[in-house]
């Protein structure tokens, strides 16, 4: 942990370290910004972080990275991002998924990274609806998903035109929402397409050693460009002085000076920290989809136990329910991801087979609990996660090492999202403006969401915001 800003004034402030400020920390710093990385946590990476269990290092909000892309291919987003922050393809470490399941009632579909395989299943499983499904794919390629300024259409409207067949719509639908969508039953077209091509046409890895090695080189390629990055050091409230920023003050006493804000915190929190705050930081729209997400540690690969696929999504209910559940805990539908059943993947000694099993969850009724209570209720739905999980892995609690229970109150309080909201606001700002001149944000509310997505969020608005407009 760092003592403080080593300056009183810096060209940006940036609040968070997670992969969104870092990615932007990096591209403001190759073009000579001094810029200044502000973390209230003692660890960097957000909810994309990591955690010791014990001897265990765990990832947080991991299952996989989306966006998937060898090496050559020069113009997929994933190689694109990276010659933008000027670091090599080999420092992620992928391995890529060896194929994933979407399981309803009476129907799977398979993926995995080569599209076609996707195709054939969709054919096999709804032969009526592969033209439509085609016709489907083909409006994606079409649409400008990437615009900062996308027309803004409902998805189920947009897959009903296309597709005839309600359950297949949904069954595309649910590895995408589980994957990044903010909204309850239905989502916003242009985030749609963003996450069809991430996770259909582009594919699923994951990163050989998880998310710390990625971030410790994250954070170590911006300080070498002469990035100050602290963390134990949060924004108590930002200094609004007519109509633009002025300063920030910090969670210490201490002040800094600066004309430019970015804040990967979300909308109506960054709003919230300004002094005023702008009428919008109380009408903005809060999020309300959390997750409870149970963490299990294997004495032995999740595949020999029977669970093969790399990711499962899967729904008890032949029509998808993605919405905020009436109880605790939404158990009729969910993702199921064993971290060794990616390619190349292997237990090493610092890390131990895992399984993780990831469901909707009531952030109202998890954030209202008296801390006694909370604690039982933990215990209660551990038990009762670890009876769905064994659906899927069979004999899982004979080779349980060691398990771990997130809950909405667990992302409140590494991320700060009111509500414990996952992946934001329902309303995303995809050009990063605040009505505060000078403030913008990125990451989670901006829009561009996932890993691949949170970096590229960070590098869009640095050079879109700052850089394009110097």
């Amino acid at each position: 942990m760092n003592s403080g800003p080593r300056n009183e004034q810096y060209d940006v402030i940036i609040i968070g370290a997670g992969l969104s400020g870092l990615a932007a920390g990096i591209r403001l710093a190759h073009f000579d910004r001094h810029v200044c990385i502000l973390e209230r946590h003692s660890r960097i990476g957000g909810l994309n972080s990591f955690f010791r269990r014990g001897p265990h290092l765990l990832d947080t909000g991991l299952h996989a990275m989306t966006n998937f892309a060898s090496p050559g291919e020069k113009r997929a987003p994933l190689n694109r991002l990276l010659r933008q922050l000027r670091l090599p393809y080999d420092f992620l470490e992928l391995r890529p998924q060896r194929y994933s399941t979407i399981r309803f009632p009476d129907v799977e579909l398979k993926f995995t990274n080569e599209f076609e395989v996707f195709e054939a299943a969709v054919a096999e499983a709804f032969p009526k609806r592969h033209a439509e499904f085609r016709r489907l794919v083909d409006a994606i390629l079409r649409f400008d998903a990437y615009s900062l300024f996308p027309e803004r259409l409902s998805t189920r409207a947009v897959c009903a035109a296309h597709v005839g067949d309600p359950r297949l719509i949904d069954m595309i639908l649910c590895p995408i929402m589980f994957y990044g969508n903010a909204d309850e039953h239905d989502m916003d077209f242009a985030l749609f397409c963003v996450l069809f091509r991430s996770v259909f046409l582009e594919g699923l890895s994951r990163p050989a050693g998880g998310m710390r090695p990625v971030l410790e080189q994250l954070a170590a390629r911006f300080r070498e460009c002469g990035g100050e990055l602290i963390t134990g050091c949060g924004v108590r409230s930002l200094e609004v002085r007519d109509g633009r920023i002025a300063a920030a003050a910090l969670d210490s006493g201490a002040r800094i000076e600066t004309e430019t804000v970015l804040s990967c915190a979300g909308y109506v929190e960054t709003l919230a920290l300004c002094a005023p705050a702008p009428p919008e930081a109380r009408t903005w729209p809060r999020g309300r989809l959390s997750l409870v997400e149970l963490i299990v540690g294997l004495d032995r690969p999740a595949s020999e136990l029977g669970f093969t696929p790399s990711t499962l999504f899967w729904s008890d209910n032949s029509a998808l329910h993605y919405a905020c559940p009436s109880g605790p805990v939404d158990r009729g539908g969910g993702v199921v991801c064993a971290a060794e059943n990616f390619a190349g993947s292997h237990a090493s000694p610092d890390t131990t087979p895992t399984v993780r099993l990831s469901s909707l969850a009531n952030p109202e009724y998890w954030l209202g609990l008296a801390p006694e209570a909370y604690r039982e209720a933990k215990g209660e739905t551990l038990e009762e996660q670890m009876t769905v999980l064994e659906r899927f892995v069979p004999g899982l609690r004979a080779h349980t090492v060691f398990t771990d229970l997130m809950t909405p109150r667990t992302i409140h309080r590494f991320t700060g999202h009111v509500n414990g909201a996952l992946y934001g606001s329902p309303r995303k700002i995809r050009d990063g403006s605040t009505p505060v001149e000078g403030l913008f944000v990125c990451g989670t509310d901006q829009g561009f969401l996932g890993i691949v997505g949170s970096l590229l969020s960070g590098v869009s608005m640095a050079n879109y915001r700052i850089l394009q407009r110097a």
